[in-house]
């Protein structure tokens, strides 16, 4: 099949490689010239605009977005959705809010265009291994480019898991448990690595992924990167969040569903954000008040 890619950062650059690989046509584009260039080489077809972009497919068009959750996105759609003819089809692979989601369908659906929003798991290691894909959208405009969603799926990574929203709803509560699992790991190996045994953490984190219960990718990531660094000494404590956390917190309240994990997950990221922690400073001088529990002060 043939169709548009949109973004060709880190995901999507992957993506139009494997999309090529698969025996698909792709007609790229980037702000970045040399994200274009990169996807020429590899096999794509170079586009200087949306609007070439378009031009250069055959009806009914698809083009894929993936492109930064946001005023990004939402001003890539709204030029799409003046650009574009009844049956084409828009897929949204980023981390959109499926709230914003299902608003972009209605929208889109007014003039006949289909979105299909495609929440989409696998990182940098997608090119080889594949992607997971969970994807919302009318089954006719999801057929439309199953093609392309079975090139890029890992073996059985791809579900259509219901209607307009439903696969970046997915996707939320997806990266939801992944934070609970970060956040795990974590404290785990930060109560090892405080102990007083002296724990081998490489070591450590080498044998859990043999028969162990808590075995898993991510275990495997944490070992790769104790092998290159093992007291982390170069990895900053800062830890970002791409929004998905607060989404699903949010979800879970609206809901009336206990996230306690999930939201305890969120804000130890907020907290790893603080060069000095206010709330710390407020526990210490209560402690104090009433306790005479001592302050430390390094002379700051």
């Amino acid at each position: 099949m043939r169709l548009g890619m949109v973004g060709l950062g880190r995901m999507g650059g992957n993506m139009t490689i494997r999309l090529i690989r698969g025996g698909h046509e792709v007609v790229a584009f980037d702000r970045d010239p040399a994200a274009v260039e990169e996807a020429v080489v590899a096999g794509g077809e170079g586009a200087s605009s949306l609007g070439e972009l378009c031009g250069n497919l055959s009806s009914p068009k698809i083009v894929w977005l993936m492109l930064p959750a946001g005023d990004v996105t939402e001003a890539t759609i709204r030029e799409l959705g003046g650009t574009l003819s009844d049956g084409d089809v828009i897929v949204d692979g980023g981390n959109s809010d499926w709230r914003d989601s299902l608003r972009r369908a209605e929208q889109l659906a007014a003039g006949g265009i289909r979105l299909v929003d495609c929440g989409t798991s696998g990182g940098i290691w997608g090119l080889e291994a594949g992607y997971c894909l969970m994807v919302g959208g009318t089954h006719e405009a999801v057929a439309l480019v199953e093609p392309a969603f079975l090139a890029l799926a890992a073996q059985d990574g791809y579900a259509h898991v219901g209607t307009s929203g439903a696969g970046h709803f997915t996707k939320m509560v997806h990266n939801a448990i992944e934070y609970g699992m970060l956040a795990a790991y974590g404290e785990g190996f930060e109560l090892l690595a405080g102990s007083t045994f002296a724990l081998d953490l490489e070591q450590v984190a080498g044998v859990w992924r043999n028969g162990s219960v808590v075995r898993s990718w991510l275990l495997d990531l944490l070992h790769e990167a104790l092998e290159k660094d093992p007291t982390l000494d170069r990895v900053d404590d800062w830890v970002d969040d791409s929004g998905e956390g607060r989404w699903a917190l949010q979800a879970a309240m609206d809901e009336d569903v206990p996230a306690p994990i999930t939201a305890l997950a969120l804000f130890a990221r907020y907290a790893s954000r603080q060069d000095v922690s206010f709330s710390a400073k407020v526990i210490a001088a209560l402690r104090n008040e009433f306790g005479g529990h001592a302050i430390h002060n390094d002379g700051g």
